[in-house]
């Protein structure tokens, strides 16, 4: 049974700073890219970032670019987002979701976590 349970949410002034995790299980995990995304209310979920299945490669929204990092432990099964510099319009419930090779979209991702809920106030 295939398991990603993300962590981390919460709510945070703007200009914060919040660090996601998003832990896999029943999965070799080395074998997936693992990538985020977010869905704010009454909008599409839309991409924020990508790694490589070792963790060499990542990929980033441009509105996430220089504020966001995703990195990850194999030998803990489990992948990061470190959100810094954080405005409202980041506010959104974030997912994590694996899937074989590299993506910016959505479909096509095998699995998917439940979701943290992400609110910055202004």
């Amino acid at each position: 049974q295939v398991q990603l349970v993300e962590s981390g949410g919460g709510l945070v002034q703007a200009g914060g700073s919040l660090r996601l995790s998003c832990a896999a299980s029943g999965i070799i995990f080395s074998r997936y890219f693992m990538g985020w995304f977010r869905q704010a209310p009454g909008k599409e979920r839309e991409f924020v970032a990508v790694i490589s299945w070792s963790g060499d490669r990542t990929y980033y929204a441009d509105s996430v670019k220089g504020r966001f990092t995703t990195s990850r432990d194999t030998a803990k099964n489990t992948v990061w987002l470190q959100m810094n510099s954080l405005n409202p319009e980041d506010t959104a419930v974030y997912y994590c979701a694996a899937r074989p090779n590299y993506s910016d979209s959505p479909r096509g991702y095998y699995y998917w976590g439940q979701g943290t809920q992400v609110t910055v106030s202004s």
